[in-house]
């Protein structure tokens, strides 16, 4: 359970943080802390304002003092160092929920958009998606169950983080939602599936896509049916030819992709086709 809450304050982690840190808020230290980069600020207004906590109180033990850990306003005096101990784990806790809360926000979104634009969540380590920036994303909503995974827009497939600690924190700190939130919201950060044209990616550049919008490398904005015909697959061979068993699997997957694309077709051209009747009767 303590690896799903964000882990224990550890001797090293707490080192992370300096003294004038800790002095000045408790968010600055839980943030500067190893392990926990994954996170963004949580403005203090929200924080605040007890409409955005409504519920919390019965999933975290301890909720008051939890809470006024997180805001700077819980006394030392008359608290032993085991409660104090205790009070610390329900308050990582309780922070990671109200974060799931915050980052699907209009200003939380802005903010975790600006550490995908940086890479921070990492790339993706499959070839072919040319180390295109990750999201944090959970596989459940419910705190305790699944530990946080990475998505990647461009294979849309999920990976477990490199680092044991941020492999141990909770996936409902980010919740099932906020990477297909972050991508409504900011649908030209969406990135083609094919390769990007715009040479070697290096870690936190950011360049203008065919499209003119700028974001990491390789990120724009394309047509679904035409994303899915250029998405690159790993073929296997053997002196040029394909792997029997492996080959007719990917010719029924290339049959059931061919058959979808051609809907996702129609369903575009009906859309532009619409779209101009609108724009017609509005004349």
């Amino acid at each position: 359970m303590q690896q799903m809450m964000g882990r224990t304050a550890a001797p090293d982690d707490i080192s992370t943080g300096s003294e004038s840190d800790y002095a000045n808020s408790w968010i600055s230290w839980f943030l500067s802390t190893k392990g926990n980069e994954y996170f963004c600020e949580v403005e203090e207004d929200y924080i605040l304002d007890r409409f955005n906590l409504t519920g919390l109180n019965a999933e975290v033990q301890n909720y008051a003092q939890a809470l006024d850990l997180i805001n700077d306003n819980l006394g030392d005096d008359d608290i032993e160092d085991e409660m104090r101990a205790t009070i610390e784990v329900n308050a990582r806790f309780l922070y990671g929920l109200i974060h799931a809360r915050w980052i699907v926000t209009s200003r939380g979104l802005a903010k975790m958009l600006e550490k995908y634009k940086k890479a921070d969540f990492g790339r993706c380590p499959r070839v072919f998606c040319y180390s295109q920036p990750l999201l944090p994303v959970g596989l459940t909503d419910v705190p305790y169950e699944k530990a946080v995974k990475l998505y990647c827009p461009r294979c849309e497939d999920i990976y477990t983080p490199k680092s044991s600690r941020h492999g141990s924190i909770d996936g409902a700190y980010f919740g099932t939602t906020f990477p297909h939130m972050l991508f409504m919201v900011y649908p030209h950060m969406v990135p083609p599936k094919s390769a990007p044209n715009a040479g070697p990616t290096v870690p936190g550049q950011q360049g203008a896509n065919r499209e003119g919008a700028v974001g990491p490398a390789g990120v724009g904005t394309v047509s679904t049916a035409a994303a899915a015909m250029k998405a690159e697959r790993y073929k296997p061979k053997i002196f040029g030819f394909g792997v029997h068993e492996t080959a007719r699997w990917q010719r029924w997957q290339e049959a059931m992709r061919d058959k979808q694309v051609g809907r996702l077709e129609a369903y575009e051209r009906d859309e532009e086709a619409r779209r101009q009747r609108d724009i017609a009767r509005t004349r």
